[in-house]
């Protein structure tokens, strides 16, 4: 028997090649004729109407890696029309049309009753059209052929096909729409802006929150499972979108009966003002095949402008009766609904959901959860980095501050004008939860973290810290908390051109405090450190002698935040400490990474003073020692007090000046380029690395035990260092051990 086609498209035929007036279809047509598994069978064009004109190719071709048992459907043999826009800027249509055509995935939308139309590239036209050719074109076509007959070209392992087209309309549902509908929430729907390609976004909002007059009610039924398959053309009508579920096994007036129905009650209702239009929000399990159980459930919505008692009575779900509504629940039974719903206008309507952490982190490619975590700080930086950080559903986050949002803040802040004068911290969690709407929480703290009772409460739950405060009060008083979660501390440099990120390790026996001293002690010795903190341009930006702030671009914040938000996640993954430092090339953005080793640290407790030296240092201390010897040597030491919290940091150690004297059982230190030395490493650290003290040697075979000569020096050295209420500190490296003095106290 022969097989049944659809006519050809085209109202003209054309009997001649030479009649074809688009270059793209003459050049169609050439290949057709040289290919020899394609015959040309007829040519027509199209009237133009308006959008201009198109021809028509049919052809028959073969595709020889077609199986002879085709269980999909598609034959060794396939008539198909080519249809070629004089658009340049379009691709050619393929229509398959033999009238039995199978029902595939990776069809376009096509009306009722008319041919498949096959869906060729996952690119847009403009990105095939780089390296289209006729050729390839008809290559194109055999390898949907032949993939769709062997069930290959939606493979086993991609998501099952949607049922429908995406629409200029969408609907977004709650994150927790499934939770809500468990808990019988009740439904309204609201409306956003019409857009220009007549499309509009409405929302599914649980209660009657802020809703205006102009609302829709809801009407949600689920499906039998649906087999996937083609993808459907969005009805236009309630009649054409029953008669298309029913071809997929369901009865669309039983399905909505029984939610039409719940919405009165025994006394009836009437027509509501409030609700001018319907919204039907359809669930369909899609399964692969029937013996299989739904892969996904599809969402989608079909907006009625007719309020639900109307359409209930337009249905037979309700009967009418002196403008009030009933069900047959008091005996007035619906009359046969008749035909007349079938003409009732549908618009189809996308289904979308707000977003969640879960699928935040999907998208971003992030597959850890995160910290519960606090922010200290919610200035430049640390509002850029959790808004970072909660796009990507990284962490559950509290952020703590004590400031205000000024007008000088937005030039480099997250937040918008409207904030102007909200605290820093209120402002961050607001933006946070108008892109998560609740799905991901973060936790406003109003005060300072030195002090506020809140902050410590969070602390309690918290598995980490980070320190974006700017300042060293926070991070070197986290440093003494012994109960305290790991911390990281963060910061942007003042010239903006470089991101440094300080991180704990997990067991917190190297504590910020030394981190510190270690990046220091980096940029003391390291090249990279001459100009790192440089100091930047600054502008008033009040009244106070303390509102000066720092020249900078945001797109300098963004940089450092974006480094940061990127790398921490990883460092904080490890269990041990790191020192990283992101250097960017002001000239052409190049970043250049710096990783400082991180070194253990020793305390020595001397009376009400804790004094700090790490493992590096002393490796300093003793190298020089052993370069020295049999001499003694000695010189001064870098360091920094901190009397708020009764500690000193060493840093660095400077070898002796050459003006020294030296000899196997003494030193005496010289002066020679000490100053300049001091001066310069001020200038690195921005002025917090100064002299503290004195170190020196002994001899080989010698204790580090202060001898009668060292006592005498410490109490020269505590009057001087007295002077500016400091104490003075006196280290010495023996044979095998350290002391060190303060003042006269020892230990």
């Amino acid at each position: 028997m022969s097989d049944a086609y659809y006519s050809t498209p085209g109202a003209t035929p054309i009997a001649d090649p030479q009649e074809l007036r688009i270059p793209r279809a003459q050049a169609l047509v050439e290949a057709v004729v040289r290919d020899r598994d394609a015959e040309l069978v007829a040519l027509s064009r199209a009237d133009d109407t308006g959008s201009g004109a198109v021809e028509c190719i049919v052809l028959d071709i073969t595709c020889d890696g077609v199986p002879s048992r085709d269980s999909f459907g598609i034959r060794y043999r396939e008539r198909l029309a080519l249809l070629v826009s004089a658009d340049e800027g379009e691709l050619p249509v393929v229509l398959a049309l033999r009238k039995d055509f199978p029902a595939l995935p990776h069809q376009n939308r096509v009306a009722p009753s008319a041919p498949a139309s096959l869906c060729l590239y996952f690119e847009p036209p403009r990105s095939v059209l780089r390296a289209w050719t006729p050729q390839r074109f008809l290559q194109r076509i055999r390898w949907w052929l032949e993939k769709s007959a062997r069930g290959e070209l939606h493979p086993a392992d991609q998501a099952v096909e949607s049922l429908f087209f995406a629409s200029n309309h969408q609907l977004v549902l709650p994150w927790n729409y499934e939770a809500l509908r468990a808990q019988g929430a009740t439904w309204r729907i609201t409306k956003g802006d019409d857009r220009d390609n007549g499309g509009a976004t409405y929302f599914l909002v649980a209660g009657d929150r802020g809703l205006s007059e102009k609302v829709g009610i809801p009407i949600a039924i689920t499906t039998q499972p649906v087999l996937s398959g083609a993808v459907e053309y969005d009805p236009a009508t309630l009649g054409a979108l029953a008669d298309l579920l029913k071809a997929h096994g369901i009865d669309l007036l039983a399905e909505l009966q029984s939610p039409l129905r719940s919405l009165v009650n025994t006394n009836g209702a009437t027509r509501p003002s409030v609700s001018p239009f319907t919204v039907m929000l359809m669930h369909f399990p899609i399964c692969r095949s029937l013996e299989s159980i739904p892969e996904r459930i599809q969402r989608r919505a079909f907006i009625l402008l007719t309020d639900p008692l109307s359409l209930g009575a337009a249905t037979g779900a309700l009967t009418e009766l002196d403008g009030r509504y009933y069900t047959s629940e008091v005996d007035l039974r619906p009359a046969d609904p008749g035909d007349a719903w079938r003409a009732l206008r549908v618009c189809s309507m996308e289904v979308l959901s707000e977003i969640t952490p879960e699928a935040a982190r999907k998208q971003s490619g992030v597959t850890d959860p995160g910290p519960c975590g606090v922010m200290v700080g919610a200035g430049a930086l640390g509002s850029a980095m959790l808004n970072l950080w909660g796009r990507s559903g990284w962490g559950v986050w509290s952020v703590i501050d004590s400031d205000y949002l000024r007008p000088h803040n937005l030039s480099r802040h997250t937040a918008f004008a409207q904030h102007v004068g909200h605290p820093k911290a209120q402002v961050v969690a607001f933006l946070h939860d108008a892109v998560m709407q609740g799905a991901g929480v973060m936790t406003p703290i109003v005060g300072d973290a030195n002090q506020s009772p809140a902050f410590d409460e969070a602390l309690k739950e918290a598995t980490t810290v980070i320190d974006a405060s700017a300042g060293l009060d926070y991070p070197r008083r986290a440093s003494v908390m012994d109960e305290w979660p790991r911390h990281a501390s963060v910061y942007l440099t003042p010239s903006g051109n470089a991101a440094v990120a300080l991180v704990e390790d997990r067991s917190r026996l190297q504590r910020l405090r030394t981190l510190e001293a270690q990046y220091y002690r980096a940029l003391l010795d390291q090249p990279w450190g001459a100009n790192h903190l440089s100091e930047a341009p600054t502008f008033w930006s009040g009244a106070s002698c303390r509102d000066i702030s720092v020249v900078m671009p945001y797109s300098q914040v963004v940089v450092a935040a974006a480094t940061l938000a990127d790398r921490l996640p990883d460092l904080l993954a490890s269990d041990a400490a790191s020192i990283g430092v992101w250097q960017r090339d002001p000239q052409t953005g190049g970043i250049t990474v710096h990783d400082v080793p991180v070194e253990v640290e020793r305390r020595f407790e001397l009376g009400g003073l804790r004094v700090y030296i790490d493992a590096g240092l002393q490796r300093q201390l003793r190298a020089m020692r052993n370069q020295a010897l049999p001499l003694e040597t000695g010189g001064i030491l870098l360091g920094y007090y901190d009397l708020n919290i009764g500690e000193l940091v060493l840093v660095s150690a400077l070898p002796a000046p050459v003006d020294s004297q030296s000899s196997k059982a003494s030193f005496e230190r010289g002066i020679a380029g000490l100053k300049e030395r001091v001066e310069e490493a001020a200038k690195r650290t921005a002025g917090i690395v100064q002299y503290v003290g004195e170190w020196h040697s002994h001899p080989p075979g010698a204790s580090a035990d202060p001898s009668g000569d060292d006592l005498y020096q410490l109490i020269h050295l505590a009057l001087a260092m007295g002077e500016e209420g400091l104490p003075g500190v006196q280290l010495i490296v023996g044979e095998s051990d350290l002391v060190i003095s303060a003042g006269g106290r020892a230990a």
